[in-house]
């Protein structure tokens, strides 16, 4: 079964020129994007800035909406509202609470969602990002390394099938990345399909099963392992793709 199929997806952004109010100037988001993702299955996605990145991943969230195609998530169409319980999310810049608590952290995001999580299920899920030691911390005395642990742990509290990360190991140190690329290993080899969006490329090329790469919105090129299983082959791809 598909986790994710787009059909000729299409999104534009509108905005107000500035020198004419009248003006309305479209850019373009994605562009007739067709693509599809197999549950159990670790896809990345692969651009340069501005290339349509973040808008896919929103689609997908159903926080916008197409302005032509189809977005389906587990073969279901918009609106998303039983389906995101099955999902869980690393935003590329996670807005945490500093004054509280690694606990007071994961309950709060925990009821905001509507999720049910039990005493077990937050003690399983710290120990699996190595922040049970932490448990009544403040937020603020963390390190770049332990808020995005404590990040991808409320990804994955309520025990999502799918994951979305957008840019998971940014601005880690390199014993950090390392610790991010163990935990998402950890997660692909339990089953999870993961849809992950990164700029750095020898990441992708180590986690995940197919790539998709996407130039001015448009989806230029999808490969999969075979085609780079030698390092550094998959940022030759990329390079003579967007290049």
């Amino acid at each position: 079964m598909s986790a994710i199929k787009f059909e000729s997806v299409s999104k534009s952004y509108r905005e107000v020129s500035i020198k004419n109010i009248f003006l309305k100037k479209a850019t373009t988001g994605v562009k007739d994007l067709s693509f599809e993702i197999k549950e159990g299955e670790t896809f990345g996605l692969l651009g340069l800035n501005g290339a349509g990145k973040t808008t896919t991943l929103k689609l997908i969230l159903g926080l916008i909406r197409p302005d032509k195609g189809d977005v389906s998530l587990f073969g279901k169409t918009p609106p998303f509202d039983n389906i995101l319980s099955r999902v869980g999310y690393l935003p590329e810049i996670s807005y945490l609470y500093k004054n509280l608590t690694t606990r007071e952290t994961l309950d709060f995001l925990s009821k905001l969602s509507g999720t049910k999580v039990s005493k077990d299920g937050f003690k399983k899920t710290l120990e699996f990002v190595g922040l049970d030691v932490s448990l009544e911390k403040k937020v603020f005395t963390f390190s770049k390394g332990m808020l995005q642990r404590l990040a991808v742990a409320q990804s994955i509290v309520h025990n999502p099938d799918m994951l979305i990360y957008d840019e998971p190991t940014s601005g880690l140190d390199p014993l950090g990345i390392n610790e991010m690329r163990k935990l998402i290993e950890t997660l692909k080899k339990s089953g999870k399909t993961i849809i992950l969006s990164s700029h750095y490329i020898s990441e992708v090329e180590k986690l995940c099963d197919r790539v998709g790469i996407l130039v001015n919105g448009t989806l230029v090129k999808t490969v999969d392992s075979r085609q780079f299983s030698r390092p550094g082959e998959l940022e030759g791809i990329f390079l003579k793709t967007v290049l």
